[in-house]
C-alpha cells in the first residue's frame, strides 16, 4: 500500500513546516483486555513480552494506571472524547457517539492542529472499525490483528513531512473470550500446552475473598456466554491462564514489528509513544474472567510513555493515571491542539517528563448493563482502593494497596478504618455531583 498525502501550499504550508520542526509525532499503541501484570517487564514469569519490555526500557512505566470503565466501548469513548461514560452516556458497547461529540474527538482536535491522523485496527465507538475520514482519522486498516502492524509500518515508511498521529489498536488478548467459550480464536492461534504442568499456577488471589461483594457472584450466574468459567475447575483455570498469556505474546510479536520500524527510522528522537490497553481481564483472580468487575486485575492496565529522545528511559512511576480521560488533555498538551472546555482529565505529560506526582485520587465506574444493571465505582487514592456497588451484601470495600494488591482483606468491615472509609465516600460523593449525569439516582446508593 502506497499512501498518498495531500500537498500543502500557501498559508497552510508555513505553520505545517513550523509544526514539523517543533511538535512531536504521536504513536498510540493499544491492546484490548490486557492487565497491567501481563507483561514480563512487570515481573510476571508466566509471560514473555520482549517488545512491550522494549517500550518500558525506552520510556516511563506507570504502575497505577486505570481504565475509566472496564468495558471496551465505554473506555474507548472516554479516551477519544475526554468524558467519563456516565457523563457522555456511553455506558454500553453498541452506543454511538452523540452528534455534539463526533466533531470534538482527539482525532479532530489534533487534525485541526495540523497533524496527519491515521487509525489502524479496532475502534469500537461504536462500529468495530473506524469509518474512513470520520473522527479526524483516515482508516488505514480495519479491525483485525493480521496485517495491522504491516499497515502501520507502511504508513511510517510513507509518512508525511509534517507531524503525524498514528493509532495502532490491536484486538488481542481479547480472544480469551472466545477461548473460554470453546470457540475459535479469530486473531491468533493458541498452541496447546504439552501437559498441565506447563500451565501457570493459580494466582495468589484465586480464592473469592471473605467479605467480597456478593453481587459479583450473582452477576456471574446471569450470563453463561460472558462467564462460562462459572463451572471451571482449578485445572481449567490454569489452562485459561496459559491461553491468556499466549494471546498476550501473540500481540506482543505484532507490536514488535512497529517498534522495529521505529528503530529503523530512529523515530524515538521526536515521537511520543504511548502503550496501553482499554481494560484488563480477571484471568482467574477471585475466579473471575472477563471485565466489568472492579477487581484490580480488570481495571489496572499497562501504561508506558516513551518521551522524545528517550528521556527518563526505564523509569517507573506510581502516579495515578486514568488512561481514558487523561488521554485527550495529554495529547493536546503535546500537539498544541486546543483542549475543549468541560473535560475533566489531566495531562500525564508532567508525570512522565518531570516525575511530578499525579492527582490525589482517580475514579473508575462500572455498569453491568449486559446482565442485570449493577452499578459500581472505585476510588483509588495513594494508599487505598475504595469500591462501592449499588446492591448486595458487603457492597462496600476498602483495600490497602501497599500491602494487599490482591484485594483479599476487606478493611471496610473493621471499625478502626471507619474514618478512611468515610473519607473515600465523600470523595465519591463529590465526584458524582460533579461528573455523573445520573447524580440524583447514584447518590442514593452511597451509604450514610
Amino acid at each position: 500500500m502506497n499512501i498518498k498525502f495531500p500537498i500543502m501550499t500557501g498559508a497552510l504550508a508555513l505553520p505545517v513546516m513550523m509544526a514539523a520542526q517543533s511538535r512531536p509525532n504521536i504513536i498510540y499503541i493499544m491492546t484490548d483486555q490486557q492487565s497491567a501484570t501481563a507483561m514480563s517487564c512487570a515481573g510476571n514469569p508466566d509471560v514473555h513480552t520482549p517488545n512491550m519490555d522494549r517500550l518500558a526500557a525506552n520510556g516511563v512505566r506507570f504502575t497505577n494506571a486505570y481504565t475509566a470503565m472496564p468495558l471496551s466501548g465505554p473506555a474507548r469513548a472516554a479516551m477519544f472524547t475526554g468524558y467519563m461514560p456516565s457523563e457522555s452516556g456511553m455506558l454500553e458497547n453498541e452506543v454511538p457517539l452523540v452528534d455534539s461529540l463526533r466533531h470534538n474527538t482527539v482525532g479532530t482536535l489534533v487534525k485541526n492542529a495540523g497533524y496527519d491522523c491515521a487509525y489502524a485496527g479496532k475502534w469500537h465507538v461504536n462500529t468495530i472499525s473506524i469509518p474512513d475520514g470520520e473522527f479526524g482519522f483516515r482508516n488505514i486498516k480495519d479491525n483485525g490483528d493480521q496485517g495491522l502492524a504491516e499497515a502501520c509500518v507502511d504508513y511510517l515508511r510513507n509518512r508525511p513531512e509534517w507531524p503525524f498521529f498514528l493509532v495502532a489498536s490491536f484486538t488481542n488478548p481479547h480472544n480469551i473470550c472466545e477461548f473460554a467459550r470453546g470457540q475459535r480464536t479469530p486473531h491468533a492461534g493458541i498452541p496447546s500446552p504439552a501437559t498441565l504442568e506447563d500451565c501457570p499456577n493459580l494466582p495468589d488471589n484465586f480464592a473469592v475473598a471473605p467479605y467480597d461483594a456478593s453481587v459479583l457472584q450473582f452477576e456471574k450466574h446471569q450470563n453463561y456466554s460472558l462467564y462460562p468459567t462459572v463451572s471451571y475447575t482449578p485445572d481449567d483455570w490454569r489452562r485459561f491462564r496459559y491461553a491468556y498469556y499466549r494471546l498476550v505474546e501473540a500481540v506482543d510479536a505484532e507490536i514488535g514489528k512497529i517498534v522495529d520500524e521505529i528503530d529503523r527510522q530512529n523515530l524515538w528522537k521526536n515521537t511520543v509513544i504511548v502503550f496501553t490497553s482499554d481494560h484488563g481481564d480477571g484471568n482467574g483472580a477471585h475466579q473471575w474472567n472477563q471485565k466489568t468487575a472492579l477487581y484490580e486485575d480488570v481495571n489496572n492496565i499497562p501504561f508506558i510513555v516513551c518521551l522524545p529522545g528517550k528521556k527518563n528511559a526505564g523509569e517507573v512511576s506510581e502516579a495515578l493515571v486514568n488512561n481514558c480521560i487523561d488521554f485527550m488533555p495529554s495529547i493536546c498538551d503535546w500537539t498544541g491542539a486546543e483542549m475543549p472546555a468541560g473535560r475533566n482529565g489531566a495531562s500525564f505529560r508532567p508525570y512522565a517528563e518531570k516525575g511530578t506526582e499525579g492527582p490525589e485520587y482517580i475514579v473508575t465506574e462500572t455498569n453491568f448493563l449486559q446482565t442485570s444493571g449493577t452499578v459500581g465505582w472505585m476510588v483509588r487514592s495513594a494508599q487505598y482502593k475504595y469500591v462501592l456497588y449499588d446492591k448486595g451484601q458487603y457492597r462496600e470495600m476498602l483495600y490497602d494497596m501497599t500491602s494487599d494488591r490482591g484485594e483479599m482483606v476487606n478493611l471496610a468491615v473493621e471499625s478502626r478504618y471507619a474514618d478512611i472509609v468515610k473519607k473515600h465516600r465523600e470523595i465519591l460523593r463529590k465526584w458524582i455531583l460533579e461528573h455523573s449525569r445520573f447524580k440524583s439516582r447514584h447518590l442514593r446508593f452511597l451509604p450514610e
